[in-house]
């Protein structure tokens, strides 16, 4: 998805060209991930000779909220704070970003 928002839009070679260096994927898989991605209403594709070029249907923020919404339901049981200690347990997070959390927390609370 980062790939597509940089791109605007893009065919699965244009997908598989803006991949980093050493980042080596099959074309089936790309193709199978934006089909996915598509079928869940995430992307959308028009035909273009014999590929499809497929366009984001929403913005980061927007696919960023749901997807963070998806994954505290299925796998924090509903529980934003089990994420949050999740997070701040398994990342070695810096004195800068610790500041920043604590930053936001405080500005929610106010």
């Amino acid at each position: 998805m980062t790939l597509l928002w940089r791109l605007g839009e893009g065919s699965v070679n244009d997908v598989l060209a803006a991949l980093p260096t050493g980042r080596k994927l099959a074309y089936t898989s790309v193709s199978t991930i934006l089909r996915i991605l598509e079928q869940k209403e995430i992307v959308s594709s028009r035909k273009e000779g014999r590929g499809h070029i497929y366009v984001p249907r929403l913005t980061k923020d927007k696919y960023e909220a749901v997807t963070v919404q998806d994954v505290v339901s299925k796998v924090f049981d509903g529980a934003p704070a089990s994420l949050v200690k999740r997070l701040l347990d398994e990342s070695e997070l810096s004195e800068e970003e610790l500041k920043a959390i604590r930053k936001l927390i405080n500005e929610r609370l106010s």
